[in-house]
């Protein structure tokens, strides 16, 4: 019997490109890749579903989970994972030093569902402790206007949002309409060396690493999903598509790791492997339920408490129950 032909649309990642470049081969399945930038990707799989598979945006999967039967499955292969306090830029000038500064100002996002978004507001709240009924959101593009909301929020109590479609957030930061803008991706203008423009943290690292000791939350922005209408069908696929990402990342750690080769071009890049071991473990990049356990039970949690999602879900919902089972020998 020939392979199955399946299409696959992700954004480039060394930790997956064995698998994209036939180097590592998910068994009985033949794939096709795409390889784009993930907004594209997100915005193409949820409105015209033109992949069988496809990197994905955990937020907005959670969001279509709690409504009801979303079009598409995720598996756990976690293929993006940031932490997200580096998201956060406010004006250079800009009297605001703490995250307490926040309250009562008008702060940027470019989509309330974005998963970067999500840890950031709950790092708001939790750690930082400031109410997101507080601070006065406003919605729009970062660099180009226009942005919309891609599912639907039920916001708490007391929290509301502007929506701007004639402006980028970018351009209401530098102009003095925002106090702050929260992003994954960088504002152009913060790219180019803009000096009207800063991090709040611009030292994250001791900030992120001291909150995942305090929490052991590494959290994760897209998943794997797979749609139902080509899994139904063929539950097997979930499964072997696992191990075939499982392979490729380990393949990757492992060039990482090797001082002979230069996998990156970044000096030093093996120490940089070996200093993050030494944090979260020898599998730095987990994938699988397990090891993950911590960080998307609060990440349900904090897409609850704002609104993404509109009643609490279980992980289990979002993953087929293979994922749930493992074979005893």
């Amino acid at each position: 019997m020939p392979d199955l032909a399946l299409s696959l649309a992700i954004s480039y990642y060394d930790h997956v490109m064995d698998l994209i470049r036939g180097r590592v081969c998910a068994e009985g399945i033949a794939l096709t890749a795409s390889e784009l930038p993930n907004e594209e990707i997100f915005f193409r799989m949820l409105h015209f579903g033109e992949w069988d598979i496809a990197e994905f945006s955990m937020g907005k999967y959670a969001a279509l989970a709690a409504a009801g039967a979303p079009p598409f499955r995720a598996i756990p292969v976690f293929p993006s994972r940031a932490f997200r306090q580096s998201s956060f830029y406010v004006a250079a000038n800009s009297a605001i030093a703490a995250p307490a500064d926040l309250a009562g100002r008008r702060v940027g996002i470019p989509e309330w569902a974005q998963t970067a978004g999500i840890y950031a507001r709950a790092y708001l709240q939790h750690q930082c402790g400031v109410a997101l009924r507080d601070i006065r959101w406003v919605q729009g593009g970062v660099n180009e206007a226009g942005r919309k909301e891609k599912v639907d929020i039920s916001l708490p109590p007391g929290v509301a949002i502007e929506h701007i479609d004639d402006r980028s957030l970018t351009a209401m930061l530098l102009d003095g309409q925002l106090d702050a803008v929260i992003s994954a991706r960088e504002p152009d203008a913060f790219l180019a060396g803009d000096s009207r423009i800063r991090r709040l943290w611009p030292d994250c690292r001791p900030i992120e690493e001291t909150y995942y000791r305090d929490t052991g939350i590494f959290p994760i922005m897209h998943a794997i999903v797979i749609k139902s209408s080509t899994l139904d069908p063929n539950p097997w696929i979930a499964m072997n598509l696992f191990k075939a990402f499982e392979q490729a990342k380990i393949n990757s750690l492992r060039g990482l790791a090797a001082a002979t080769t230069s996998r990156i071009p970044v000096p030093w890049s093996q120490y940089a492997l070996r200093d993050a071991r030494k944090v979260f473990g020898e599998d730095c990049w987990p994938y699988g339920l397990e090891p993950n356990r911590r960080t998307l039970e609060a990440f349900l949690q904090y897409c609850c408490e704002q609104g993404v999602t509109h009643r609490p879900l279980q992980i289990a919902e979002l993953f087929p129950r293979e994922f749930s089972m493992s074979v005893k020998v």
